[in-house]
């Protein structure tokens, strides 16, 4: 791991690999380390960079709004990166099309991955469901001292919130741990653990979602774009992935089935396989 400075923060990084560049950006319930099978494929044909979001695993904490789109082509300036195709999952997916977005000059392909986006309002029954399974996790008034930040977090409520974010959201509807490879659901719960333990202990920060958000901006995106979703996730969730498949022009959707929230560690070479194909199947650009 190495850190660099960028858009007044630290991240954390790894790159490998020669060619053309390629940018992994982690999901909300993950950090780098949800690429290992990806970055370590990719890189024998392209450069591969992964990092941490700021706040996140190894880079610097945050208080106050980020704005994650913006430490992402910062990081790109700050390694040398002109253009790269960019590979989001779940809220590092919506980073990667307000990058995009905001400079599509930079961004040269998408693959987005169970992909989130900004703007996107969440349907009430997910908003309720995911309240339900918190605090059913930690009782509400230590809850509300944790979110706060800054605090002392109990590891017992760490490893109880990890648990259920686990099965709600990286298991998907109806299904339990066993039906994922145990090395994925181990490395999914020690990166939730850290996450929390992180979250609660640091200072509070939140998104800085661009203005205008992506919502309704789909149509500017013209450069080629694959989109993955599990079947065996949120419905929800899924929701997102379709609405990306059907607003870019010519994007690509491909289905897992029994897949959850983080194919690059639930199906990592089936994911690998579809991203080196997807690559290499892109324009030859100087």
């Amino acid at each position: 791991m190495a850190m660099i400075g960028t858009n007044g923060t630290h991240l954390s990084y790894e790159e490998a690999g020669e060619g053309p560049a390629v940018v992994l950006v982690h999901a909300g319930v993950a950090d780098r380390r949800m690429w290992d099978h990806q970055f370590a494929e990719l890189s024998r044909t392209h450069r591969v960079v992964r990092y941490d979001w700021r706040g996140h695993g190894g880079s610097a904490d945050h208080e106050g709004p980020i704005p994650h789109h913006e430490d992402l082509l910062g990081l790109m300036d700050a390694l040398g990166i002109g253009e790269a195709t960019l590979v989001g999952a779940s809220f590092g997916g919506a980073y990667a099309v307000d990058a995009a977005l905001a400079a599509p000059e930079r961004v040269n392909a998408l693959a987005l991955v169970c992909p989130g986006m900004s703007g996107h309002e969440w349907p009430e029954a997910f908003v309720r469901e995911s309240r339900k399974m918190s605090l059913a996790a930690v009782p509400h008034e230590r809850l509300t001292v944790y979110q706060a930040g800054n605090a002392s977090p109990d590891p017992s409520d760490v490893a109880a919130m990890a648990e259920a974010q686990g099965r709600f959201m990286v298991l998907g509807t109806g299904r339990s741990p066993e039906e994922m490879p145990l090395e994925a659901w181990d490395l999914s719960l020690l990166m939730l653990r850290e996450l929390f333990a992180r979250s609660w202990s640091s200072p509070p920060n939140e998104n800085l979602w661009p203005d205008p958000p992506a919502k309704g901006r789909l149509h500017e995106i013209t450069v080629p774009t694959l989109v993955v979703k599990g079947l065996s996730e949120i419905p929800q969730i899924q929701e997102v992935a379709d609405l990306y498949a059907a607003g870019i022009g010519d994007a690509a959707l491909l289905e897992l089935p029994e897949t959850g929230h983080l194919p690059s560690i639930e199906r990592p070479g089936e994911l690998t396989a579809a991203l080196a194909g997807f690559l290499k199947e892109l324009p030859h650009r100087p």
